[in-house]
Order: C-alpha cells, then structure tokens, then sequence
C-alpha cells in the first residue's frame, strides 16, 4: 500500500479509504500503541521520531530552566493552592483559603494539578510552576500530531517549534494563571475536531467537548469563543450525511454540557451558607460571575466589581486601545504578534491552494479548523473593551503555530508554481520586516539582531522566489535561512522571558521595554514580594525615596494621591503617585521590590496586583498561637492576604476577594467572626478606602473604620496590625 502527495496540493491516495492514514495491510498486525508513540509511521524517514522527541525534550529544558526564579509566581493563585492542599473543599471550590471565607475569581479546574503535585511533593515553586510547563510540553505535541496527519513531518516540527518559542507561551507556561490549560484543551478540542473530520466518528466530537467543557472550568467562556467556528466547519465538511452531521455535533454539546456543568450545578446546588463566597461576583453566584465579570463584562467593559474596562471600540482604556491593529501595538506585539502576519497570509495562501479539493477535504479542513479559530480569537481579543491582559494571546499561539506549519508545507509542495514561491516570499518577508519592527521597539536590546533579521529574511526571500530552480542544497540553504530569520526574534524574547523572574498578576514576556502596558507584575519579585510599576500612566514617580527605571511607566492603581502605605497612584493618567518605602526600580525594569510590595507600603499592604513583602517580624506575630483560629489574620484584597497566608503557611481571610470590592464578608458577618474568636488580627491596608476605590459605603471600608474604631493597634516595623482579641483603650 501506498500513499503519496505530488507537487500539488491533494488529499492522500489509499485504496480502502481516501479520507483516512494509512492502515496496515489485510492479514498485518497493527502496531501497538507504545510502538506507534515511539517509533511513528512506519512509512516516516528515520530522522522523525528522533526530530520530534528532541522537539519536546528541548522545549520541556527551555521551560523548566531557572523556573524557581519566579517563586510562588501570582501569588494569588498559588495561595489558592496551599489551601487546597490543607482543605479538601477549598481544593473542591478553589478557596482562597483552607478556613474557605471566598473562592479564587475562576473556576477551580486549573488548580487541580498544581494542588495534587503540591500535596504529593509539598508546595514550591516547582510543584506549582511545573504543571504548567508540562501543559506546555503537551501542547506542543498537539499541535505537531495535528499538523502533522495531513502535512509533511517538517511542517509538524515547524509548527511545533513556532508555538515553543512564542514569547507569551514561554511566559504563560511557566506561570500559574489559568491560561497554560486553556491553550492545551483548546489546541486538543482543534486536534479532535480534526480527527472528526478525517473519519466522520463522534467519538471525537464527544472528545472536543469534554475538552472544552474542561477548559471552560479552567477560564469560564474563554473557552467557548472558537465553538462558532469548530461546529460551522464540521458542519460543512464533515463526511457523512447532513444528518448525521447535526447529531454528532448535538452529542459533542452534550459532553461539553457534561464536562463542564457538573461542577457548576454542585456550587450552585450547594447551600451558600457552608460554602466558601464565589470570588469575582456581587451576589455570590458562580453563574453570576460568568456571564458578568468573567463573560459579557470583558466584552463590553462593564464589569460589576473590576477595576474598570478598556477603551470601547474607538476609543483608548486602561487596559489599552482596541482596534484591528490591537495585536499589533506596542503593548501587545512583542508577545505574539511575530508570526501573526505571515500566519495571515499563509491561511489565506493555503485555503486558495486547496479551493479545488472535494467538500470532505481533511487537507482544507485543517486550515479551516485551525484558522478559523484563529480568526474569531483574534477579532474577540482586538475588540473586547473589558479587562485585557497581554498575557491573554497565549490562546493564539497554537492557532498561528499549526496555520504557518500547514501554509509553509502547501506552498512547498506547490513550489513549481510561480504564485505559490511568490507568496512564501512574502511571508519570509512579513516576518522578518515585522521582526524588525518589534526589535526595533527594544533599540538597546541586541541591536544587532533586528538587522540580521531583515537583511536574512530579504535575502531568503529571494531565494525562495526562484526556489523551484535552484539546486538542492541552495534550496535548503534559502528554507533554512527563512526559519532562522522568522524565528530569530521571538527565540531571542522567549530566552529573555525564561531568564527572568516573573510575579503578580499582569507578567509580560521579553526584555524589559517589550511591553509598554503597565508593569505590575512583570519581572523581578520572589515569593510573595510583589513589583512596583502598575498599569497604563505616563510620567508617574514613586514617592519616599523610590527611584523609577529610566523610561518605564510607573505607577499604581486607581485612586489619588495615595496616603504613605496606602493604595495611591492613578491609573491610567498622568503624574499620578505611589508611595511606598524603599522600593527601587533598575533601569529598563518594570518594577521593584521594597518594603511593602508594589502598590502600597507601609501599612503592610501589598497592593491590588502584586503580594506584599512579609517580614520576619510581621510573620512571627501572625504565627503566634495561629493555631487557635480559623483565620490568622484578614486583609484587605486578596493578593494582600494571599502573600501572608503564603509566608506564615497559616489561613488569612481576603476581605473583599481579588479586587477588595466584593461584598464578602459583610461587616455584620465579619463582626460575627470576631465575636466567636475566628480571627486573630486585622492587617492594615493604611486606609479606610480600601482598594480599588472602593467608597466609604463598601462592605470593606466599613469593615476598615470598624476594626480601627475598636480594638488595639499593633506596630510591625512599618507594617500596621489590629489584634480583634484586644479592644482599644478609651
């Protein structure tokens, strides 16, 4: 038996079944699992299975090195994991907390691995972080197994590598925020919707839909954005009758329901009263907190509780300007955008080679799998006015990583035809002049390598034109000067990522400078001890001694001029303040540690997107006789609780939840927790307003003016306590 593609684009030939691989010949023994993992197809050229596993062994080193450099990395999350360690209803729920006051603002499906690694090997860094990077890791698999059953093994291992080396996948894979899971569900969901087009069995559908039901416990309706395009394609080009079709597709949306309800109606079954407050929400719903602060809120900016939205369609927000060319922009580009263009043009390349193909095309099916999701991603996240992060284009990455490997191997094959070396050209072209455009943001960053990348990119290109006339060895030479031109800017960003320590809430990836949105939570920090900087402003300063990195956006979170420890700053805006103590930023850096973390200081605060810094006096005090409570201690902000609960190892209550505007618990509740000796000490946030803004009315400035009015302060150093066993003196 053979199978063959010529010059031209086709669909494999086999005599049993023209739509499916290879199968064995009548009376062959089929390959067993573990031989086929191991060794491939048999038909494959010796170098593949040696070329692939060396693709995933490289990746897995790339990632796991210097990875306890970003400690316990957003601290928020990793405090969530401690409790799950502790308790297993805060692992059920993803509380904060082991003593279960309020849940993390997601579902707790992407804690789950971090939880049973660190329950087996107790928590670190490395039992946190390496989940992830393993997600990475599978990752890349998916996209090359993807890939590669339609395409050559060297379109496989180019988008494999494509996907490797994008900065915000180096970034996000080794960092623990939902997003790691979500780019690998989403990339399987891809794969099996593929395979459901290649032989038309609902098992794979039934498989797409667990995987998304799953992501969506990990990043709620995130999850749900490439549905659209995944049910249209397979409705279209599926092979097998209409009919058919729409019961395969109802069955997948069956197992999506599965997966993913059954958790959703136990916490919504459960009673409120003996479950932890669902982080994120006004009314203690889950349901709630999807479909507004987690769902139609990111679209439309109006998220009930957040910090506020973006900018509308037209205009520009503190979570930066959308717009078609959002992708593209100095806060964004450096993180995914390297390939975007070429991806573009090789979708559009690879869909027109393949227009002649018949309807059930698994050739044509791919891109449209593969690029459809990747356009609908790509319009949602340019236009989304609500909460962006640039650390969302993670979800990009497979889509664009699978589009170049399937567009480069179409336009390979076809290289004999003018038009199809003419755009391969182009597409060296786009991205090495985009390449350059990026680097060229970064000027004293390797300043040499933006002018190897265009100049290499051109001088490929051109090879590539005359491609099909050139011998073999200059035909290799121009392909692989082609890759190394591509990919030399993003290798380079993603080396700068895992070199650096990355921590809080919003890390970017590259060197310093590479994003200009903000920089909380972007390098330096360790465990617990959060950065400087903060989100879009110009020409804000650091107040108390603090000294700002030349040509970085300080800044703090929203509000005014903040009192000292207090949670000042503007944001976004101009001259807007911080005070903090002793906090230094290094030149090009996008913040800095101190006493007191990020935003805020001395009144032992952290800050809304970084942790604070818990010195060993702070943590003493706090252990003492900890056992005897539920809570140690309760804080304004959950980033705030989330560093003290990390450093004492002891439960501390997030008054308010993530952005300390949730009205959990009420100060009557809270009084009540008092009352029954539930809580040793109250932290101070070094002012009544908590975080976030959040009016004199709220249920944690209430709870502020409260404790203040009533019972003893204690002095920390800098930091500022309440001891609710002790009423203050008349």
């Amino acid at each position: 038996m053979t199978t063959h593609f010529d010059t031209a684009v086709q669909e494999p030939v086999t005599p049993s079944a023209p739509s499916a691989p290879p199968a064995p010949e009548a009376g062959e023994p089929k390959q067993p699992f573990v031989q086929r993992l191991w060794r491939g197809r048999p038909e494959d050229p010796r170098w593949v299975r040696p070329a692939f596993w060396g693709m995933l062994l490289a990746t897995a080193a790339l990632y796991f090195y210097n990875l306890s450099a970003s400690g316990y990395a957003n601290s928020f999350y990793s405090a969530a994991v401690q409790a799950g360690t502790k308790s297993w209803k805060a692992m059920f729920f993803g509380s904060l907390d082991a003593g279960n006051a309020i849940t993390v603002d997601k579902p707790s499906a992407f804690l789950w691995p971090m939880e049973i690694a660190a329950r087996i090997f107790g928590l670190n860094s490395w039992t946190i972080l390496g989940p992830e990077v393993l997600m990475g890791v599978g990752t890349v698999a998916v996209v090359y197994a993807s890939v590669r059953r339609r395409f050559s093994p060297g379109a496989g291992l180019i988008a494999g590598a494509v996907l490797a080396l994008t900065p915000v996948a180096a970034l996000m894979f080794r960092f623990n925020n939902p997003d790691a899971m979500l780019a690998l569900l989403m990339a399987l969901a891809c794969y099996f919707v593929v395979r459901a087009v290649e032989d038309g069995k609902t098992k794979w559908l039934v498989y797409a839909g667990v995987a998304i039901g799953f992501a969506f416990l990990g990043k709620t309706l995130q999850a749900f954005l490439i549905l659209p395009s995944l049910a249209i394609v397979y409705a279209v080009v599926a092979p097998v009758s209409l009919k058919k079709r729409f019961g395969q597709l109802a069955a997948g949306t069956l197992a999506l329901i599965v997966s993913g309800g059954w958790w959703v109606a136990i916490v919504e079954l459960w009673p409120a009263s003996s479950r932890p407050y669902i982080g994120g929400s006004q009314n203690n719903s889950f349901l709630e907190l999807t479909f507004g602060y987690n769902g139609l809120g990111r679209l439309n900016g109006e998220e009930t509780g957040s910090v506020g939205g973006g900018g509308g369609g037209t205009g520009t927000g503190q979570w930066g300007e959308t717009g078609w060319d959002r992708m593209f922009n100095s806060e964004i580009g450096a993180q995914i955008s390297w390939l975007l263009p070429a991806a573009l043009i090789l979708l559009v390349a690879g869909l027109v080679a393949t227009r002649k193909l018949k309807r059930t095309s698994v050739t044509r099916g791919s891109f449209l799998v593969w690029g459809g999701s990747l356009l609908i991603t790509l319009v949602v996240f340019s236009y989304m006015a609500g909460i962006f992060h640039q650390y969302y284009t993670i979800a990009l990455a497979p889509y664009i990583a699978a589009v170049v490997g399937m567009g480069a191997d179409v336009l390979w094959k076809k290289r004999g035809e003018m038009w199809a070396s003419l755009t391969l050209a182009a597409s060296v072209v786009a991205a090495s002049a985009w390449g350059y455009v990026l680097l060229n943001r970064t000027p004293d960053y390797l300043p040499w390598l933006k002018w190897f990348v265009l100049v290499g990119g051109l001088t490929a290109a051109f090879g590539l034109i005359f491609v099909a006339k050139l011998g073999r060895q200059l035909a290799l030479a121009a392909v692989g000067l082609g890759i190394v031109a591509s990919l030399a800017g993003p290798t380079a960003y993603t080396l700068s990522t895992v070199n650096s320590a990355h921590t809080g809430s919003i890390p970017t990836a590259g060197p310093s400078g590479a994003s200009m949105m903000g920089g909380g939570g972007g390098r330096g920090g360790g465990p617990g001890g959060g950065m400087g900087g903060g989100m879009p402003g110009q020409n804000q300063q650091n107040g108390n001694g603090n000294t700002q990195g030349q040509g970085q956006q300080g800044g703090g979170m929203p509000g005014g001029t903040g009192g000292t420890g207090g949670f000042g700053g503007g944001m976004p805006g101009q001259n807007g303040n911080t005070q903090g103590n002793g906090n230094t930023q290094g030149q090009n850096q996008q913040g800095g540690m101190g006493e007191g973390g990020g935003m805020g200081g001395g009144g032992g605060a952290g800050g809304l997107l970084n942790g604070a810094t818990v010195t060993d006096e702070a943590k003493k005090l706090l252990e003492a006789d900890a056992d005897k409570y539920t809570w140690a201690a309760a804080a304004i902000g959950a980033q705030n609780a989330a560093s003290y609960q990390l450093a004492t190892d002891e439960s501390v209550m997030a008054i308010g939840g993530f952005n300390g505007t949730d009205p959990s618990p009420t100060l009557a509740q809270f009084k009540e927790y008092v009352a029954d000796g539930k809580i040793h000490y109250f932290i101070s946030s070094g002012s009544s307003g908590g975080m976030g803004g959040s009016s004199s009315e709220g249920t944690s400035s209430q709870i502020t003016s409260w404790v203040e009015a009533n019972f003893k302060k204690v002095t920390v150093g800098s930091s500022t306590f309440y001891d609710l066993t002790q009423k203050a003196s008349s």
